[in-house]
């Protein structure tokens, strides 16, 4: 669910965007990260998305927003990874809803790469990492923290399109 939600979010349709699970993050001190959370009563699920302010990334980010990277502005920049974020965990939080009920997404929250080297105090039952690659660039990195109140047990159908595709309903 969450390499589907990330290729939705991170990339554009017109883009090659390829996810591959690393066993490591490499040296992310000088990396900005993005924390957002899914959460229900039996789970904390953490969303890291690990990024640089390179002139690659501000690249990608200005073009997925239909500008160049000459005019966004640090906040601008911040704002738009922030809300690409949003619609990851949005994606994922949407699709573990048909197993969950009563999830809830948090507010993203930047730190400095120098706190990763502190994820493993988090205690969690399951840590993931990912390596995005979005037209043969090494654009993010992203780490999945999962903590565990109860034994989780749900089948994916990962051939299964989600059948909500987000559209705002207006009653």
């Amino acid at each position: 669910m969450l390499t589907r939600s990330l290729q939705a979010s991170l990339s554009t349709s017109a883009e090659s965007c390829e996810i591959a699970v690393v066993s490591q993050l490499p040296e992310i001190e000088k990396h900005e990260t993005v924390i957002l959370t899914v959460s229900s009563y039996l789970f904390r699920l953490m969303v890291m998305i690990h990024f640089k302010s390179d002139a690659s990334t501000m690249d990608h980010i200005a073009r997925m927003n239909g500008m160049q990277a000459q005019d966004m502005s640090k906040q601008s920049f911040h704002d738009a990874i922030a809300e690409y974020g949003n619609l990851c965990c949005g994606i994922l939080n949407r699709d573990l809803g048909a197993f969950f009920p009563h999830i809830g997404m948090s507010t993203p929250n930047f730190i400095g790469g120098q706190c990763m080297t502190y994820v493993e105090m988090l205690d969690c039952a399951h840590i993931q990492h990912f390596k995005i690659h979005v037209n043969d660039v090494s654009i993010f990195h992203v780490s999945l923290c999962v903590s565990a109140y109860e034994e989780l047990d749900f089948v994916v159908n990962e051939n299964e399109e989600s059948a909500n595709t987000g559209e705002l309903e207006l009653f």
